[in-house]
């Protein structure tokens, strides 16, 4: 195992190995929503914001919100529902895995969550992909 067993808090102690997994699994999944977070944290600050209305209904541009917390009571309502439904959706419909079934984690290695881009194991489908990669 690459980056070890270490469970100062006792979360092992049962002996389950697949909540061991699905545990593992689901701090990667989170770590790299962070980390995505971040860089939507940033990256208006560095690039720019994008042109145009965020609610054109009520005159709302983008350059109009502000970066960080600050963003929370200037973001419509109807702007929440869509990301938190949005966050929904991608949290309850994982690649083969259910919210609170270990068993789907049995055979799952941490961080393959069935995004291939250019690692599928399918040689056709890899084929593919390298083509049109290659063509650009």
């Amino acid at each position: 195992d690459p980056v070890g067993f270490w469970d100062p808090l006792g979360f092992t102690a049962d002996g389950d190995v697949l909540a061991f997994k699905r545990r593992r699994h689901v701090e990667l999944k989170h770590g790299r929503i962070c980390m995505l977070a971040t860089m939507g944290y940033i990256t208006p600050e560095i690039a720019g914001k994008f042109p145009g209305y965020l609610a054109p209904s009520t005159g709302l541009k983008f350059a109009d919100i502000p970066n960080g917390l600050a963003a929370v009571s200037k973001v419509p309502a109807l702007g929440w529902v869509q990301m938190v439904a949005y966050a929904g959706y991608c949290e309850l419909s994982g690649p083969r895995t259910r919210a609170a079934n270990t068993s789907d984690y049995a055979e799952l290695a941490p961080g393959d969550f069935g995004f291939k881009v250019l690692t599928s194991s399918n040689p056709q489908e890899l084929s593919k992909k390298t083509a049109r990669r290659d063509r650009k």
